[in-house]
Parts: C-alpha cells; sequence; structure tokens
C-alpha cells in the first residue's frame, strides 16, 4: 500500500508528503518540458525527469483501464454500465482546469464506449463543460454507478463518509481513490477498492 510506504517515509526529519495521482495544471505538468529542452541544448540527456513526465502523462489511461478491468471483473459491461467521476480541476479545492488530466480519463473511458458522469464542485461550471465538451452532472444523480472514481478530493468529499461513496455504488461497483484520500479501515473488506 502506497499510503504505508508514505507513512514510513515520513518518520525522516525532512521527508515531503507527495502522494501520487493526476500531475496536471500549468506549473508542474509543463515546466519540466522546459527544463529538459535546456538540458538537452547543453548536451544533457535528463532521462529521469522525461521518466517521470511520461508515468504522469499516462496516468489517466492508467485509471481508467483499472476501472474498467475492476468493472469487468465484477460482471459489469463497459457502454451498459454508468461510471461517475468526482472532481475535475487539476487540483483539490482548486477553480482552475487548466491542464487537468481527469480529461484524460474521460477520453480514454469514452474510447471503451463508457459515457462518464462528472461532478465538481469548485469548477465554474460553464467552463467545466466547455473544458469537456460534455455537460456536468449534478452529485444527486451519482447512483447505481458501475465504477465510481475520487479523481480530485475536494473539501467537500473529504468531508463525505466512506458510505456515502459506496450508496452511489450498483451491486458489485467498484470504488476507486486515485489519491488515497479515504480511510481504507473504513472500507468493507467485501467491497471492490482501489486506490495509487
Amino acid at each position: 500500500d502506497t499510503l504505508h510506504v508514505l507513512e514510513a517515509a515520513g518518520s525522516k526529519w525532512n521527508f515531503l508528503p507527495f502522494r501520487p495521482g493526476l500531475v496536471g495544471g500549468h506549473c508542474i505538468g509543463v515546466d519540466p518540458y522546459y527544463l529538459t529542452h535546456k538540458a538537452e541544448a547543453v548536451g544533457y540527456n535528463p532521462q529521469v525527469i522525461l521518466a517521470g513526465r511520461r508515468i504522469n502523462d499516462n496516468m489517466g489511461k492508467f485509471v481508467a483501464e483499472k476501472a474498467v478491468k475492476l468493472m469487468l471483473s465484477n460482471n459489469h459491461q463497459p457502454g451498459v454500465s454508468k461510471v461517475g467521476i468526482l472532481g475535475l480541476t487539476f487540483k483539490e479545492d482548486c477553480p482552475d482546469l487548466r491542464n487537468s488530466r481527469v480529461v484524460d480519463i474521460i477520453d480514454e473511458l469514452l474510447e471503451y464506449g463508457i459515457e462518464p458522469i462528472v461532478f465538481d464542485p469548485v469548477a465554474d461550471r460553464s467552463q467545466a463543460e466547455a473544458y469537456m465538451n460534455r455537460k456536468m452532472t449534478d452529485l444527486e444523480d451519482f447512483s447505481d454507478l458501475g465504477a465510481l472514481i475520487i479523481a480530485v478530493p475536494h473539501k467537500q468529499f473529504r468531508d463525505m463518509d466512506v458510505s456515502d461513496f459506496l450508496g452511489m455504488l450498483s451491486e458489485d461497483g467498484c470504488l476507486l481513490d486515485v489519491k488515497s484520500t479515504l480511510d481504507i479501515s473504513k472500507i468493507p473488506e467485501d467491497a471492490t477498492f482501489w486506490r495509487l
């Protein structure tokens, strides 16, 4: 479990608690390319930076594929079962949509014939709809889902109980917590749950 590794690493006095997730936005998602361009211009091959960007750039696809595999393992058919995504902005509690990697999840799900429903309480609704080229769904309409992806853990979602998320799922639905914000001890053993 990634969080167990981070907790152990946190025993070091100067540890910074970064969590894996979708890396977007107008800084961390873009600036490494400026650095690698300059490094290559002076003859240095920045393999570690480029490898990190490749991983981050493919994380949305990875999450979507994981959701599809979990759904299939629970006899939910892509294109038939509904998939919900909570959060669209590039980071929690910020209305900025620039370079959000959640769109990568949406695009990959569409490749599987899945039309996901999306809700974000922080993003400007009209901007969000234009950004993802689809209507935003109200949270009240998140029910009977084959999979629920908590992509961006805004405060509203962090304040919710695990049972609230599980209540949005159909029988044998899958819950995916991209940034590992849910208390894993509150997840029932028979639930299909995944986190980075």
